[in-house]
């Protein structure tokens, strides 16, 4: 396993990766900024094909990336045959003991190739489907805390074992049976997913669902959830 330390690469959504619904740039900030709270250096990359090169350089990925455009600009954004290695690397990483962090959209990042849609699955523990997986409209809504002990959330809800936050509630992910679920939410009478561990790919990885937008992000008890998830990931002690 990896040794824990305090390094972290946030990719940040751009070009072949990007959407018009999510301001990764923004969230980006606002997720280095958090970290660096507490005592975690993050240097922030939008993602080029070229920017998972040195990921031995880093303890811990923070991916917060968006589903691949449409229509592609390969002089931009590289073609697929410059992006091979780019998906080797990160594979190979996550999968050699790599710490990851995974947030939000990025539950449909990667997922333009069915074969690196299959990787992605395995390393994240869950995904976005296409014509199945949405979310009601954005809002202040209850999240529960279904694993109160485990480091990420213990202290994090009241005595009720939830929070609340204004934010997007994934639903209808597909979710694999050997993930770890710490926080869920309820839409249409089921109980959704939204934070949990996975670590059958070799690797340790958390999913967290909320982010949409830097607005999220500054709210204290979802930058708190970001900080434990990072922390817990490099085995560091929460505050």
């Amino acid at each position: 396993m990896r040794t824990a330390g305090r390094r972290a690469l946030v990719l940040a959504g751009r070009g072949r990766y990007e959407d018009p619904w999510h301001d990764t740039a923004a969230t980006s900030h606002e997720v280095a900024t958090a970290l660096a709270e507490v005592g975690v250096d993050a240097e922030v990359r939008g993602t080029f094909a070229g920017a998972f090169g040195d990921l031995d350089g880093f303890d811990l990925v923070v991916v917060n990336a968006c589903a691949a455009r449409p229509s592609l600009d390969p002089a931009t954004d590289g073609d697929d045959a410059a992006w091979e290695d780019a998906f080797a690397a990160l594979g190979a990483w996550a999968s050699s003991g790599g710490r990851l962090l995974a947030l939000h959209q990025a539950a449909n990042a990667f997922q333009d190739r069915p074969a690196w849609a299959e990787v992605w699955h395995g390393m994240l523990g869950g995904s976005w489907v296409p014509g199945r997986s949405m979310h009601p409209e954005r809002g202040r809504a209850l999240f529960d805390v279904r694993d109160p002990a485990h480091p990420v959330t213990r202290g994090l809800a009241g005595p009720d074992a939830t929070f609340t936050a204004d934010d997007e509630r994934y639903s209808y992910l597909d979710v694999a049976p050997e993930v770890h679920v710490l926080v869920t939410q309820r839409h249409d009478g089921v109980d959704h997913p939204v934070v949990w561990t996975y670590d059958a790919h070799g690797g340790l990885t958390v999913y967290d669902a909320l982010g949409h937008d830097a607005r999220a992000y500054r709210e204290p008890v979802r930058r708190r959830l970001l900080q434990r998830e990072a922390l817990w990931l490099l085995e560091l002690p929460s505050p």
